[in-house]
């Protein structure tokens, strides 16, 4: 159970919260196959938000033993993962940390144009791509669907539709290797219904 000095809850309250977010990652990591989940925190500044979250991964942690849980700083990862990031899995952090994390690997994969998300409950999900709507490029047909068609990937895994987020995977994968089609950002001219057209016919 988690603790903090003058606290013991079961379930209810904020140590509650933080247990079941823990739990879900690990859940998570071990319904995936994956075999270490990274806690992105700053404790030794944020001592009390950053304390509870550390000692609660910690305790969670106990519960999966053939799963490697680590801890490392906010600034630290930035480094890491830009030197090394084939050595993460599964990485936890509250909003803030998140986003600072997920713009860097986003760019580590090509861009926020390569950056899929769900939002992920026990009974529901929500699921955009990562750049969110981008009003500003609304009407121009600029944008690479890529992420937003990726957002789709993770959906049929979500819904357990293995088959379909598998081909839509392998035709992503095949549209980005063969590189004859490619928005601006991939350094090429075409539009956002050439690339989309282009998964879709693969994807069939």
């Amino acid at each position: 159970m988690c603790k903090s000095e003058n606290e013991e809850v079961e379930g209810q309250g904020w140590l509650g919260k933080h247990r079941a977010f823990h739990s879900h990652q690990f859940d998570y990591a071990k319904k995936t196959g994956r075999k270490r989940v990274t806690l992105i925190e700053k404790p030794n500044v944020l001592r009390e938000t950053g304390g509870l979250m550390t000692r609660c991964f910690r305790d969670v942690a106990k519960g999966y033993p053939d799963i490697w849980a680590d801890e490392v700083n906010i600034d630290a990862i930035c480094m890491w993962m830009f030197k090394n990031p084939q050595d993460y899995s599964v990485l936890v952090a509250e909003n803030m940390f998140g986003d600072i994390v997920s713009d860097l690997c986003a760019g580590l994969v090509g861009g926020l144009g390569f950056a899929p998300s769900a939002n992920l409950g026990d009974k529901y999900a929500v699921f955009e791509p990562t750049h969110g709507s981008a009003p500003k490029y609304s009407g121009q047909y600029k944008v690479n669907p890529i992420a937003m068609l990726l957002t789709a990937k993770l959906m049929f895994d979500w819904l357990n539709e293995t088959e379909r987020a598998t081909r839509l995977e392998s035709a992503i994968a095949r549209v980005i290797a063969e590189g004859k089609v490619r928005t601006y950002d991939m350094g090429g001219n075409a539009s956002t219904l050439d690339v989309a057209k282009a998964i879709a016919d693969y994807a069939g």
